[in-house]
């Protein structure tokens, strides 16, 4: 079974300490709040601190239905579930139609825009939902796959894993346990736990017939160091492992508007934000919001800026750029590199990250609901 991802359990660190006493020294025992007084501070015997229990409750108790209730919440709280998967997702459609059939959740993977679907259970998995799994995978051409249910019978993790085992490495399959816990009369907390997910070992003969180019590793080694870099020290970005290709994309909190990176023609690196929503006229009317806001936004980044209206394409850039920089400069030049595009994408999201909300509501007050997309 495969446990929990960092990010998760660090959100539990609290309620799980209360589990594991022995497993902690007496000098970590401040650190779980309001349980233990400070030892500098004249607290009382530590034998006689009450400590609570971690309770397991049934999930239909908050989510009285899949469909109606369990399915909209995860899609507006898909954040939570994607951390665990180490994937940044956003939605795009709920109760997506394959034939005759509905997906509960379609979504895309933002840094390789790889489609996921996620199909979702309040009780045990069981085979009839293991086809539909599959059979909305095959209809809207799924890259990664999401189980989540309350409990996964030990067949069904069998069968994920022999998923895993026996595609080819551009589709990825989960099993994921969805819990909710509580200490005493506190608020639930949910807790997503991967019992099944993909495994490099499993996959590395197929993985080995179909190796990326020389130059889509270098891409790849690149972006890993990036994504590391972002995820660890910044929190920036849930993604994990990079794929072999020359640009990503990262979600800003606002569905049509993206920090991205990406090494352009012309020998550039580049990171921008990226505004594309499905209404071309809403793009172009966010971009002008900004481009009032020029000097301001300029002044705060630091460097002058790329404006790209692109009136012939749907979206809009606004980008920064470091010239005369290849992916084959990384070879002697990649610490530099990956530190000027860290910090790029830090500063693009301290800048615009804040005034989005205003140019989405500026641009829906200037393009009228009938202007086509």
């Amino acid at each position: 079974m495969i446990a929990g991802s960092p990010a998760s359990e660090e959100r539990t660190e609290n309620a799980l300490a209360m589990h594991q006493p022995a497993q902690r020294r007496a000098t970590d025992l401040p650190r779980i709040r309001g349980i233990v007084p400070s030892p500098t501070s004249g607290g009382g015997n530590l034998m006689d601190v009450a400590l609570g229990t971690l309770e397991h409750i049934d999930p239909r108790t908050v989510w009285r239905t899949e469909a109606g209730a369990f399915t909209p919440w995860l899609a507006k709280n898909i954040d939570r579930l994607a951390e665990v998967l180490g994937l940044d997702l956003e939605v795009t459609e709920t109760e997506g139609a394959v034939g005759d059939f509905a997906c509960d959740i379609v979504a895309r993977d933002l840094t390789s825009s790889r489609p996921v679907i996620i199909e979702n259970q309040l009780e045990p998995t069981d085979h009839r939902h293991l086809g539909q799994l599959i059979t909305y995978a095959a209809g809207l051409d799924a890259a990664v796959v999401v189980w989540v249910s309350r409990e996964v019978r030990e067949e069904h993790r069998q069968a994920i894993d022999w998923l895993n085992r026996h595609t080819d490495e551009g589709i990825e399959f989960f099993a994921v346990v969805v819990e909710l816990v509580r200490i005493g009369d506190s608020v639930p907390a949910v807790l997503f736990r991967p019992v099944a997910s993909p495994n490099a070992w499993g996959k590395a003969t197929v993985e080995a017939k179909s190796a990326p180019s020389e130059r889509s590793a270098a891409y790849q080694a690149f972006f890993q160091q990036v994504f590391d870099e972002l995820r660890i020290k910044h929190a920036f970005t849930n993604a994990k492992v990079a794929q072999p290709q020359n640009w990503y994309s990262f979600k800003s909190g606002n569905t049509g508007f993206y920090y991205n990176a990406t090494f352009a023609k012309g020998g550039k690196l580049r990171a921008e934000l990226y505004i594309d929503t499905p209404n071309k006229a809403m793009n172009k009317a966010a971009f002008d919001y900004f481009l009032g806001l020029k000097g301001e936004v300029e002044s705060e980044m630091g460097a002058s800026l790329d404006w790209e209206r692109l009136d012939n394409a749907r979206a809009s850039r606004i980008s920064v750029v470091l010239p005369d920089t290849d992916i084959d400069d990384a070879a002697v030049r990649s610490d530099e590199m990956r530190s000027w595009l860290v910090g790029q994408l830090l500063k693009i999201k301290a800048t615009f990250g804040p005034r989005i909300p205003a140019a989405l509501a500026s641009a829906k007050a200037a393009v009228p609901a009938s202007v086509p997309t």
